[in-house]
């Protein structure tokens, strides 16, 4: 399908396909819901978040049949996780109605192959470079080991500092890169559609879990000066164009310690680093999904308050069926947005909500971010 040709205004008809049914496939279907579209997702977990707003197909998202069938459900069709068998996609979908296109998802579900493409196109990096062996490792370090594919939520990443490190190597293909001395981590949700249009929202500042590596807050907008903050938004742009990307892309990039802001990696679809825009901005990074894939003009992405997003992660020693404690507590606070996804099962550190936390003064908003944090808790009802 043309998205350049099409207007949602012709049709009343009009189904969004997802690959994928968890959280984010979610928090779009809301947004798709309320222009009056339908949503199908296809997920391999029965009652998968997403079923809670759309119909759902059960069924694995590499599975050729289901997926013939999403196609012929869906006039457009978007993802929300990277892993998927791009030549299994070609066979059993039609190619222009996948947004962002199968090509930019070939090149960005593989890290190595994503690093290899950026560096044709100039955009800062850390040095990297491919490994072939495991004993290669021992000259790199110190270092950062990163497998080439399926890495997600800190997954496929470990950190080699001194030999000992050497036992805690990934053993699939992977690629390595220098250790940066990073003063901040940082993130940008960059929107393009298929006119070229774009949107950039603001320049988030990530803190991340030194147990499983995954985000723990974000702070938006982050605490940098204009030009740090600008040069992250254009490394992100020129990343997006140079991938001529459809679609809403996380990008997450780092500032160290001598001022440099370097591309990390890019996400092609929303990202974790965009949950408060629903709260915070005048366009969530979901809806503007939603006018991408519909062919609508883009939204304002001005962001009204300061604002924070906690992720709700399961806690250490529970798995089964989840326990949110202290709801009642936090939701006392001003402020404060919960967002339960729904997920049937918790167990160690699995992504179980999050939470936006606003307020107009930043100082009280880090306050309200301390007390969040120590006091809800996921746990499950089985202790392990």
């Amino acid at each position: 399908m043309d998205l350049k040709k099409f207007s949602l205004t012709k049709t009343t008809d009009f189904t969004i396909g997802i690959l994928g049914g968890g959280q984010l496939a979610k928090m779009t279907a809301v947004e798709a819901r309320k222009l009056g579209l339908n949503v199908v997702c296809l997920d391999p977990h029965e009652e998968a978040p997403a079923s809670m707003v759309s119909h759902q197909i059960v069924g694995s998202v590499n599975d050729r049949e289901k997926l013939h069938k999403l196609n012929s459900l869906s006039d457009v069709i978007t993802y929300e996780i990277e892993y998927i068998n791009t030549d299994i996609l070609k066979e059993a979908l039609v190619e222009d109605k996948v947004y962002p296109s199968i090509q930019v998802l070939e090149i960005l579900q593989n890290k190595y192959k994503q690093r290899k493409f950026f560096q044709k196109f100039g955009i800062p990096m850390p040095f990297f470079k491919e490994i072939e062996e495991i004993n290669q490792l021992k000259e790199c370090i110190p270092c950062v080991q990163k497998a080439k594919v399926g890495g997600y939520d800190g997954r496929g990443v470990v950190v080699l500092k001194t030999q000992g490190d050497l036992s805690k190597a990934i053993k699939e293909p992977s690629y390595v890169e220098e250790l940066v001395d990073i003063e901040k981590e940082l993130a940008v949700i960059v929107v393009r559609n298929a006119k070229g249009d774009m949107k950039v929202y603001p320049v988030v500042e990530m803190v991340f879990n030194p147990d499983g590596n995954l985000l723990d807050y974000l702070i938006a907008p982050a605490d940098v000066d204009e030009f740090t903050e600008k040069e992250a938004q254009n490394i992100a742009v020129a990343a997006v164009e140079s991938l001529d990307g459809v679609g809403v892309f996380g990008v997450e990039l780092f500032l160290d310690k001598k001022g440099r802001v370097l591309l990390n990696e890019v996400a092609p679809r929303t990202h974790n680093s965009g949950h408060y825009t629903i709260e915070a901005c005048e366009t969530s990074q979901f809806e503007q999904l939603v006018r991408v894939l519909t062919n609508l003009p883009l939204g304002s992405t001005y962001q009204y308050l300061p604002a924070a997003t906690l992720n709700l992660l399961g806690e250490p020693g529970y798995k089964g069926k989840p326990i949110y404690e202290n709801l009642d507590k936090v939701l006392s606070i001003d402020g404060v947005y919960v967002h339960i996804y729904g997920k049937k099962e918790t167990f160690p550190l699995r992504k179980m909500g999050h939470i936006t936390i606003i307020d107009t003064n930043r100082e009280r908003l880090l306050e309200k971010v301390v007390k969040v944090k120590n006091s809800i808790k996921v746990k499950g009802e089985i202790k392990i």
